[in-house]
This record gives C-alpha cells, structure tokens and sequence, in this order.
C-alpha cells in the first residue's frame, strides 16, 4: 500500500480549491463528500460521455471499509488532515471523489426525460436545494432545473443534501426561469406553482396531477414573485388546517410530489 498522502501535497491542495465556486466553474469539477455521494458518483457520467469520477480521495481506514465500492476506481491514500481539508463534513467519512460536472442542457434534459420535473426558481439554500434533488429522486421524477439564482447545483452542502441523488436524475442550469417555463410548456407539459395563497388546493386536483407536469418552487423567505407565478399554469396551495404559519420549502416541495405521484398512480 502506497503512502497517504499529507495536506501539503500538490495535488491535494489543488483539489482542495474546488470548495470555491469560481474555481469550479472554471475547471467543471467538483467533490462529493462520503460512501453515497461517492457510490453515486462512481455509476455516473458527465454530459460529454466521460465517467464522471475523475479520483477518489480516501484515507487508509475507509479504504478497508469501503473495499467493494471503491473496487475499479482510481483511488489515492491520503492521511487523517489531508481528508480533513478535502472534506466539508464535521466528521468526515474517509472518502471524497473529484467529479466532473454532470448537468445537461435543458433540450437534452426535455427529449430524455419524462414528467413530473422540478423547476427551482431562486433557492438559494444548498440544504433544500439537495433536499428536494433527493425527493424528486425518491418520487421517479424526471429531472430537476435549476433556474435564476439558485445555490450552486456543486456546493458541497448541496451535493451532501442530495445523499447520493444528484447522480441518480438529470439536472439542468438555467438562467433564466421564464425561458424555462417557456421550454417545459413547449415540450407539452403543464406548471404548477406551489404558492400559498394559490387558487387550487393540492388536495382536490388529482386529474390535474395526473397528467403531465412541471413544478415550479420559489425561494425559501420570499416564495415566487407574482411575475414568475403567472407563469404557470395554476398556482396550487397546501392546505394548512393546523395553526403552522407554512411549510419549510423542501417540505412543501415533498408534499406536493408525492401528492403527484399519488395522484397518478391512482
């Protein structure tokens, strides 16, 4: 077995960089921090066809712990500090992949996938950026579109949020949310807004949730401004019975898929 390398080491240092954002614009790489993210990250592939692992950071302990996930990959030692500084975990698990950027174009997202998709428009929270990555994976939806400005879809909280389920879906980057919109009613599908003082409740819409559709979630203090609510189709209200003043974004954003699934399963 080689010997780890330490936090000075070049190479580590310079995977290190990629805890800023800009650096990870610049090079399309990011890390996914412990076992699932790394899993994930091993069964995928980036937009360009290339597996999507670049290396694997892994201390000597977790590589004895986690000898059947990492068998094939291109795996590099490093000690104790050196993980330390890769890791953006409290206690890190012991392995940390570099990854190349996985998102795809939105045309491509709309000709492979199917409905329901999730459209965030300005979340800017990683925790419930990742959070609701994961649900949409849990649900089977078709994919997840990041648009306006939303966190980064590779913040190492984000990554850590989606447990794995970044790899598992397609995601796109948008720019801009109302060409967004504007492409997912093209391609046939209907948006629903989730929106608090909307018009429909959630729980008396089954035919609209079975057929094909778009969510559209807002930013977590001020929901979806009245611009980008008008364009959806309906805005759609969870009803609230008890004395909660609302529901945590990624919370909403459970409910209503899984209301959708339901419904179509029905």
């Amino acid at each position: 077995m080689s010997t780890p390398l330490t936090v000075g080491n070049s190479r580590v240092k310079d995977a290190r960089k990629l805890s800023r954002r800009s650096v990870r614009t610049e090079r399309r790489l990011f890390l996914a921090d412990g076992p699932k993210a790394v899993e994930g990250a091993l069964s995928a592939v980036s937009h360009s066809g290339e597996s999507c692992v670049v290396e694997v950071f892994v201390t000597p302990q977790a590589a004895e712990r986690h000898v059947d996930l990492l068998a094939g990959a291109d795996v590099t030692l490093v000690d104790d500090r050196a993980m330390a500084g890769l890791s953006d975990s409290v206690s890190p698990a012991g392995l940390v992949a570099v990854c190349r950027f996985i998102d795809v174009p939105l045309r491509d997202l709309l000709v492979t996938s199917s409905p329901p998709l999730v459209i965030c428009a300005d979340v800017r929270d990683p925790g419930n950026a990742g959070t609701i990555i994961r649900t949409a994976d849990a649900v089977g939806a078709g994919g997840v579109v990041l648009t306006g400005h939303s966190v980064d879809l590779y913040n190492p909280k984000t990554v850590r949020a989606s447990v794995g389920s970044l790899f598992h879906l397609p995601l796109a980057v948008v720019p801009d949310t109302a060409a967004a919109v504007a492409a997912i009613r093209a391609a046939g599908m209907g948006v629903l807004a989730a929106d608090g003082a909307g018009e429909l409740d959630l729980f008396e819409i089954d035919e609209i949730l079975a057929d094909q559709v778009a969510w559209l979630f807002g930013n977590e203090a001020w929901g979806l401004p009245a611009e980008v609510a008008a364009l959806a189709d309906h805005r759609v209200r969870i009803p609230i019975p008890g004395r909660a003043e609302s529901l945590n974004l990624s919370t909403a954003a459970a409910v209503c898929l899984y209301a959708g699934a339901r419904a179509a399963r029905a």
